[in-house]
């Protein structure tokens, strides 16, 4: 990131190159270079947001996917559908509404009225989307309702299930409020995977003169849509194998010891590569909206926990590594964010603390929030305070009433919550930052499973108030940074996140409730009928999550009774590890680079093996440090137009045809030809084996 200089002058340039006024002698001085070459700086007040059509197709978009990831969420072959699919789809009919419908205003009590207030406008669009990303977001509590009908056998009251799906997701808007301040009006929170967004809205509706010699980014948009939605037909059915290609397998096809070094699967993924956007983009996100320091510090991460770590322990047979695999970095990540931030952004919170409380406060933000405040109403405070206030009474009643269903006690809910407040910031620092969110969802089933033993339920319960919670809160911040970029009335956007959460929410609950009282032995692969689709593997990890933690606990697993008691030094280890980079930067300040370390990012590099796999790490590595460091810094102009809308068009190519293969042809049971290519592994069946001697495993030699 760059910062302005206090001598730049006082001109605002768009990409493009476009040089605009702005009122009142302003000029762009957000902190942020990314933000500068993407987000504009102007504004027009009078442009309706909250309208009839952003309630019809908001509401509709945000139930459609909340049912369709919901229903396929339970099947074999599961589906989900992000919101960048509504997104694209709406504008066309919000066009046709504002063609079709009345424009006849109507008073009702003093207020004026109308079905349609002119023309399809860009924050109409802004909010049917946030509608969207509620019904695109999962709703954790229902996985808790799918175990213990599904899984547990039990009966739950439909009014508690109800209840705890809501509070979950309400709890987090609560938190979002308390800390909105901190992570949405501060310029240097700039939330990065928000700046695809505003790319492809302005690409959407800003109309602009075509360059000579080349294209409007509108034009840019569909023609990489157009070849990311028609290839992807080849990784989604014709040839699945190309998401994954490890030739070192292909070459020494009976070594056991080669396909572990060269599988991007199952083994070291040395060499192995991927030409599919989905195995870049699946599981770390997409590496264009990445900053550029951030793969610096996952790669030196990644090389040394999964290069260097994890091959020493294997080879040496360390805790028998050769039968057990053996590796977590997320007690590291645990307090090393705490750590982190409390070096590294301590004393800005702390200045941002007091300013609040002072008339200093007016004058913090760069040019978007003095326009935002210039123009708008801020949302009052007292609302998110009775939204966490009541929502914490009813997660104790829900968790203490119908009979204790749950298992949490009411002391259990207030130790998530405080675990949820506590995280919230340091965690949205991180993520504001560098488009990395560490995790908290083992953590809580660490503490939970110490205090509290034997009780799965709780422990399952104890996660979603504390992680999932927070996690949600940084949805919602997420969210109110991009309606802040885009000008949105932020009582417009409080109105829209609420509405589309309960909504959301409901029509997730509704659906699992329907599935799970309608589809007999559902989740049960044993007893369903032979080709059933109905096997909930999402489900059955959470499951099998709540036995590993909550039966079985960590007292079996990291105490002196257990086997592992030594990954309890590791929370320590976390907790030192941002000094050293802390103190240098602070004996050479001039060196900028010592700075961007972050110590969460290094460890919490893996966080996510699996389900995420080295091939997907090393195309991710590859094709981030090939846009967001080596055209950013030698293309710059070309990498403000169009890199945030490359990432979304490649996106919304693979989301459609993704949808549109599974609709046609998957979900009627067609397979693609059977050939080589049409194996979804990448033909490393030995990578699986063990190293071990006299171990034995179907299907591999015995050493």
């Amino acid at each position: 990131m760059t910062v302005l200089d206090e001598g730049a002058e006082s001109k605002a340039t768009i990409p493009g190159g476009t040089k605009i006024d702005i009122l009142d002698d302003e000029f762009n001085d957000s902190p942020i270079e990314q933000v500068r070459l993407t987000v504009p700086i102007t504004d027009d007040p009078s442009v309706p947001a909250l309208t009839f059509r952003t309630w019809v197709l908001g509401l509709l978009s945000c139930c459609t996917l909340a049912f369709a990831n919901q229903f396929f969420g339970y099947r074999q072959n599961s589906l989900i559908i992000s919101s960048v699919s509504a997104q694209i789809i709406v504008l066309p009919l919000g066009k046709l509404m504002a063609s079709t419908l009345p424009t006849k205003q109507f008073r009702v009590f003093g207020w004026t009225f109308s079905f349609n207030p002119g023309p399809f406008n860009l924050k109409e669009h802004v909010l049917i989307t946030i509608f969207a990303n509620s019904g695109s977001q999962s709703v954790f509590a229902v996985n808790i309702i799918t175990i213990v009908k599904a899984f547990y056998k039990r009966e739950m009251h439909p009014f508690a299930a109800f209840l705890l799906a809501q509070t979950t997701q309400l709890l987090g808007y609560g938190w979002a409020g308390l800390f909105r301040k901190y992570l949405v009006d501060s310029p240097f929170m700039w939330w990065p995977e928000n700046l695809v967004q505003v790319s492809l809205f302005r690409a959407l509706h800003e109309w602009e003169i075509r360059p000579k010699g080349g294209r409007t980014r509108l034009q840019y948009f569909s023609l990489v849509f157009v070849c990311s939605f028609a290839y992807y037909i080849v990784p989604s059915f014709l040839m699945p194998s190309i998401g994954a290609l490890s030739f070192v397998c292909w070459i020494w096809k009976d070594s056991v010891t080669a396909q572990l070094i060269g599988s991007g699967l199952s083994g070291l993924g040395i060499g192995s590569f991927g030409l599919d956007w989905s195995t870049i983009a699946s599981f770390l996100k997409s590496p264009l909206a990445t900053p550029g320091f951030v793969f610096m510090n996952m790669l030196a991460g990644f090389v040394f926990i999964f290069y260097i770590v994890t091959p020493i322990n294997y080879w040496f047979n360390v805790k028998d590594a050769r039968k057990f695999p053996i590796f977590s970095s997320r007690p590291f990540v645990f307090t090393a964010t705490i750590s982190h931030v409390a070096l590294f952004h301590g004393k800005a919170i702390w200045q941002m603390w007091k300013k609040t409380s002072s008339a200093a406060k007016e004058q913090l933000g760069d040019i978007h929030t003095r326009l935002m405040r210039k123009n708008y109403e801020a949302v009052p405070q007292w609302w998110f305070h009775i939204i966490l206030v009541t929502m914490i009474c009813l997660s104790i009643f829900v968790c203490e009433g119908f009979g204790k269903q749950l298992q949490l006690p009411w002391w259990g809910v207030l130790l998530a919550c405080a675990i949820a407040v506590v995280f919230t910031l340091p965690i949205g620092i991180i993520q504001a930052t560098t488009n990395i969110q560490p995790g908290l969802n083992v953590i809580t089933e660490l503490v939970i499973g110490y205090i509290y033993p034997g009780r799965p339920l709780a422990n399952v319960a104890f996660k979603i108030y504390g992680y999932i919670s927070m996690s949600q809160a940084l949805m919602f911040l997420s969210d109110f940074k991009l309606g802040h970029y885009m000008k949105i009335p932020p009582k417009s956007m409080f109105i829209v996140q609420l509405a589309g959460t309960l909504a959301a929410s409901s029509c997730y609950f509704g659906t699992s409730w329907w599935l799970l009282t309608t589809v007999k032995n559902i989740c049960d692969p044993s007893k369903l009928p032979k080709g059933s689709p109905w096997t909930c593997p999402g489900d059955e990890v959470f499951y099998n999550a709540s036995i590993i933690w909550g039966v079985i606990g960590p007292l079996r697993m990291f105490t002196k009774h257990g086997v592992y008691p030594e990954m309890n030094w590791f929370f320590l280890v976390g907790l030192l590890a941002p000094i050293p980079g802390w103190l240098l930067s602070r004996k050479f300040p001039k060196v900028e680079w010592l700075k961007l370390i972050s110590m969460p990012v290094i460890l919490g590099a893996t966080a996510l093996m699996p389900p995420a796999k080295p091939v997907h790490y090393l195309m991710w590595f590859a094709v981030g440090i090939f846009f967001n460091v080596y055209v950013y810094r030698q293309h710059r102009a070309w990498w403000g137009r169009h890199n945030y809308i490359l990432s979304a068009a490649l996106d919304a190519g693979v989301a459609f045809m993704a949808v549109l293969v599974y609709f046609t042809l998957q979900s009627k049971g067609i397979s693609g030809p059977e050939w080589w290519g049409q194996d979804s592994t990448d033909h490393c069946p030995l990578a699986k084996c063990p190293t071990a001697p006299g171990v034995k495993v179907p299907g591999c030699p015995v050493l």
